[in-house]
């Protein structure tokens, strides 16, 4: 059962759906927060996580700063699930500094493409967690309606598996580094 890492809610047990979903490891979400951490970290950002799940990913960040989260899940069991995480998670910080955590119960294309442009403001972190068998073409196309959604100096995060290829990057996307932790690799990336 994976579980908050740090913050305000730190070591709160997290519910995920029965099957459907993989959750990130403990292991490979410390590595992402900490790196995060190292580029300034998350307190008041703005943060997006596709592929949502059991939101572990994002639900991460609220504990950890991020002033705002949205979830976007199409599966509605494990939205279920994500929105009651993010309500233990929510409660868990105090009343004057709680996180705006929304769950989105619908893909990730009509979510991004619904999504309203705002120029100099955006979507400070995103992260990227697909099924590992999308097919990479959606992938394209997903991080290609993402890159006008992104802040400035935004930071986005591919996770997939070490034997799917790197994504292809649209325009709008530059990676910045690669690194691998056993089965799951992770992209990272910034507007261009």
């Amino acid at each position: 059962m994976p579980r908050i890492i740090a913050g305000f809610a730190g070591s709160l047990n997290l519910a995920v759906p029965r099957s459907g979903t993989r959750p990130t490891s403990d292991r490979v979400r410390e590595a992402i927060f900490s790196a995060l951490e190292a580029r300034g970290g998350l307190d008041g950002l703005s943060v997006l996580d596709l592929y949502a799940g059991s939101g572990a990913l994002g639900l991460e960040a609220a504990s950890r700063g991020a002033a705002s989260v949205v979830l976007v899940e199409k599966n509605a069991p494990a939205a279920w699930i994500a929105r009651q995480n993010a309500e233990t998670v929510t409660r868990a910080a105090a009343r004057d500094a709680r996180p705006r955590v929304d769950v989105s119960v619908q893909a990730v294309l009509p979510y991004l493409r619904a999504a309203p442009v705002v120029v100099g403001a955006g979507y400070d972190v995103v992260f990227v967690d697909p099924p590992y068998e999308l097919p990479e073409p959606e992938l394209t196309e997903a991080l290609s309606a993402l890159a006008p959604l992104l802040a400035p100096d935004a930071t986005v995060l591919v996770e997939r598996s070490s034997r799917t290829p790197e994504p292809a990057w649209p325009a709008g996307l530059t990676l910045d580094r690669t690194k691998a932790y056993g089965e799951t690799v992770l992209w990272w990336a910034s507007p261009a």
